[in-house]
């Protein structure tokens, strides 16, 4: 875990000067356009190659902590001008970032550790996300970014949109809103070929139908979801916005460190036993972080900025996320998917945790050692319990890019 990634993730301004760079020197074949505004006002940017109505859309930079979206963006642009026959009756659209604003908080482009990762960490409230809005607010509030990413969508009419996600530490899965026929073999073939296990039974997933190992497709508007209490259901993101011209949504996750505890199609032996006992040190380690942010509120002075919302409010899907875990189990549960559990009930109270550490050193709250030492902890122990090693950057986006050009091949022969 001390290993120094060989590269770094690109900002959002570095995003902006590729694609202008890109549009400079192929002025017939490339252009870039402001397609919105954030809340802070920052620009949101579309890069187009190509003038085909038939369009694949990829969406980088939904999620403020999944970095590695923004550097398969720039190879598959790259590629997609390079490569004449990717661009053979289909236009490519790349929005550079979907949350220019999250994107300026989260502040880790180079992590050494997954310690070094958490300390700069931000990810903001289901309200604040662009694509997880729509399930948690009525038409009428959403935020522009949403906005202008249906905007987009409705513009351009994508056979396929692409939006490029990925994890801390675990594997690699794709999440479908309808079903690829031919994506399942490449996908698990690339992912052995760059030494990325695939997560088999990630939780995000919990009870989708499978189209292959780590490849799941969503359920149905009319369909039951697996954890009841969590607000944001992908039934209703704006993935499912290009059904309405025919189209899907791929979901391409991809781990920054990987872990092998993720791949084990196995069953279970105690299931039961084991999802108690997940849910159990959730609680125990919801109340640590609660009890730090008792104890320093008083002296943030009504402090309510992005931050200290994002801690708070993963603090609050805690409760009702353990009580799933307890009372539901998909069918058929595997040493995956507990392994998936495993890492999610580590990963919720450490993000809210170093969140809530951010917002205390800026105060220099005397709260600030005691939680700081917290997360080191929670680190050291969810990197050693899941023998987290490095995926180097260029194989995150190798397999990242791999999958979105046989998932548009794909979904053009059997969907479009």
């Amino acid at each position: 875990m001390s290993l120094l990634p060989e590269l770094r993730y690109p900002s959002v301004s570095e995003l902006v000067a590729f694609a202008g760079t890109l549009a400079a020197q192929e002025p017939g074949l490339c252009t870039l356009r402001q397609v919105g505004l954030s809340r802070a006002g920052r620009p949101l940017h579309l890069l187009s190659v190509g003038h085909a109505r038939r369009a694949v859309l990829v969406v980088a930079g939904a999620h403020a902590n999944e970095p590695t979206g923004g550097s398969t963006l720039r190879m598959l642009a790259e590629r997609v001008l390079a490569e004449r026959e990717l661009r053979a009756g289909t236009s490519w659209h790349f929005l550079l970032c979907a949350d220019p604003d999250g994107a300026s908080l989260h502040v880790t482009p180079a992590p050494r550790s997954l310690l070094d990762y958490h300390l700069g960490f931000y990810r903001p409230t289901g309200a604040e996300q662009p694509e997880w809005a729509p399930s948690v607010l009525p038409p009428d509030r959403l935020p522009p970014e949403t906005r202008a990413l249906t905007g987009v969508i409705d513009e351009l009419r994508p056979y396929l949109q692409v939006t490029l996600h990925g994890t801390d530490l675990g594997g690699s899965w794709v999440q479908l809103t309808k079903d690829v026929p031919g994506l399942a073999e490449p996908f698990a073939k690339s992912a052995a070929e760059l030494h990325i296990p695939v997560e088999t039974g990630a939780s995000d997933a919990a009870g989708w139908p499978s189209s292959g190992p780590g490849v799941h497709v969503m359920p149905g508007p009319d369909s039951r979801v697996a954890y009841p209490s969590m607000p944001d259901d992908a039934r209703h993101s704006t993935w499912y916005h290009a059904h309405r011209y025919g189209g899907l949504t791929a979901v391409v996750e991809v781990p920054m460190w990987a872990s092998d505890l993720v791949d084990d199609p196995a069953p279970h032996p105690a299931p039961a036993a084991a999802m108690g006992r997940l849910a159990a040190r959730l609680l125990r380690d919801s109340v640590e972080v609660e009890r730090v942010l008792a104890d320093a509120l008083p002296r943030l002075d009504g402090a309510d900025g992005p931050l200290l919302r994002a801690a708070r409010w993963a603090l609050g899907l805690i409760p009702g996320l353990a009580q799933d875990w307890i009372h539901t189990q998909p069918a058929g549960t595997t040493m995956a998917y507990v392994g998936s559990v495993d890492a999610f009930g580590r990963r919720l109270p450490l993000r809210a945790a170093a969140m809530l550490l951010r917002v205390l050193r800026e105060t220099d709250d005397r709260a600030a050692p005691r939680l700081e030492q917290l997360v080191a902890t929670w680190c050291e122990a969810f990197a050693d319990r899941f023998r987290a090693r490095w995926v180097p950057l260029d194989h995150q986006v190798e397999h990242q890019a791999r999958t979105v050009l046989v998932a548009a091949r794909q979904a053009r022969e059997h969907v479009a």
